[in-house]
């Protein structure tokens, strides 16, 4: 059955047998892919964006009574509303077509610049408004689309409630300053008078300083202390001036956060959670997938079916980077950046580990505490932390995690270290002051998953309106 009689989706005519679906009377709704004529015939291609696949539809002007001139007017781009019969189809590819016997143009598309040809991903980023009536932006439209329903469903079926964390915030969750500034404030009301000295933000709309958020993580831990577990799928912003493949300004982050959880359930949560949303991508988008491996690139599907079925490889810091400085040692042009303890692993090392070493996901746990987050818990070394990155090939980290510290006084000596005032982070400290419990949590960037499972290069393609430097529609 269709969802509409009357109106039923292209997708769901196309799953339909030539048997099943012989005679049916359908009303066609979309825009025009592709026309071409012959003879008295004219085959027009519409496509309303529920499946790779449009459908041809099938005008006999001797038949119809068609006017030529309105035929005509059915180019590239123009919406369209055909009624007609469905019949087997001769053509290759599709069991059914339509013999249409009535066509009404609802918009016409004169001039329409996506012609039928291949366009370049870059100057379709130009015209992010219509790049998404492309194949290759229609299919990874509909596979963020699964893919965030996934989410949804994976934590949603293990007990977590969905959490809207602000996006308006005083704090910085990551500590690297890269924020966004909201003010309602003019440039010259922002500085004080001569010999004056007020606090930033004094007179502004919130009475301090205020930004929008990097991440929902502290947020979500002071609802994990009172829910259990929680999950946020929202927007943060990264004030980065960085214009590469990789990078946006404004993306979407997924970020667990368990109560009663060590390192050790953390790292089970999200190797669960990513062999979800691969198994769902290759079982609910096979056409859309089948696509991007062949056009976008060739072995995904094995790629994203192997880290599904794989066992993740478990490494600590220490292992990674001794095994990293042997291989260097044996190839000295093997890395741009030298491996050492304490350093910030690169991309490089982290697809060398996935890729090389261990060939399957990997998950690199107890980095030094220098370089991760001040939340994060310490290892009786004194000089690590419970952190842990996940690693997959062909990416290098998908998502990066930690236990949290819950101990007081332990929080309070770290963040003294850093030097950051408790004066914003009060309510942060509360948590570990009333009733505190161990929890651990991770976050997963949304386009970042998205890029990974199409095969996308770059991640300005992979969400509606790209926002990065120097970049706003």
């Amino acid at each position: 059955m269709y969802t509409n009689v009357m109106f039923p989706l292209i997708k769901e005519i196309l799953e339909k047998s030539s048997a099943e679906a012989q005679g049916d009377e359908v009303c066609i709704r979309g825009w025009v892919r592709t026309r071409r004529d012959m003879k008295n015939i004219v085959f027009v291609e519409v496509n309303d964006g529920s499946s790779l696949r449009g459908i041809q539809c099938t005008f006999d002007m001797e038949k119809t009574g068609i006017p030529a001139e309105m035929l005509a007017a059915l180019g590239t781009g123009a919406s369209v509303e055909i009624r007609g019969r469905l019949v087997p189809s001769p053509a290759q590819g599709q069991a059914v077509e339509v013999a249409a016997s009535s066509v009404t143009l609802l918009g016409d598309a004169s001039g329409y610049p996506l012609q039928k040809k291949r366009h370049t991903l870059e100057f379709l980023r130009e015209m992010p408004h219509l790049r998404g009536r492309t194949n290759t932006l229609g299919a990874v439209m509909r596979v963020r689309s699964r893919l965030a329903f996934a989410v949804h469903r994976f934590f949603q079926d293990r007990g977590y409630h969905y959490l809207h964390t602000p996006v308006i915030t005083g704090s910085d969750a990551e500590g690297a300053g890269a924020m966004f500034r909201v003010t309602t404030l003019k440039p010259a009301d922002t500085a004080p008078a001569e010999g004056e000295t007020t606090k930033p933000g004094t007179g502004d709309f919130f009475g301090r300083e205020s930004f929008l958020t990097v991440s929902g993580q502290l947020e979500a831990e002071t609802y994990a202390a009172a829910l259990s577990r929680v999950y946020t799928f929202g927007p943060t912003f990264r004030a980065e001036n960085s214009n590469t493949a990789r990078h946006l300004a404004e993306f979407w982050m997924i970020e667990p956060e368990t109560a009663f959880f060590r390192l050790k359930e953390n790292m089970t949560l999200a190797e669960d959670f990513l062999k979800f949303c691969f198994q769902t991508i290759l079982e609910e988008c096979a056409g859309d997938m089948n696509f991007f491996d062949e056009r976008i690139e060739n072995g995904l599907i094995r790629t994203i079916r192997s880290v599904a079925e794989s066992r993740f490889v478990h490494l600590n810091y220490t292992e990674a980077v001794g095994e990293l400085e042997k291989a260097a040692a044996a190839r000295t042009d093997l890395f741009e950046f030298q491996p050492h303890w304490g350093c910030d692993l690169q991309s490089e090392h982290e697809r060398f580990l996935t890729e090389e070493l261990v060939h399957g996901p990997v998950i690199v746990t107890d980095y030094p505490k220098e370089i991760k987050a001040f939340y994060m818990k310490m290892n009786s070394d004194g000089k690590t932390v419970r952190a842990m990155d996940v690693l997959v090939p062909r990416l290098g980290e998908i998502i990066g995690g930690s236990e949290r510290e819950e101990d007081l006084a332990a929080l309070e000596k770290r963040m003294a270290e850093l030097g950051m005032g408790e004066e914003h982070y009060g309510w942060y400290l509360d948590l570990r002051r009333y009733g505190t419990v161990p929890h651990a949590g991770f976050g997963l960037g949304f386009e970042r998953l998205v890029q990974y499972v199409t095969g996308m290069a770059n991640i300005r393609d992979v969400i509606p309106y790209p926002r990065a430097a120097g970049q706003l529609y």
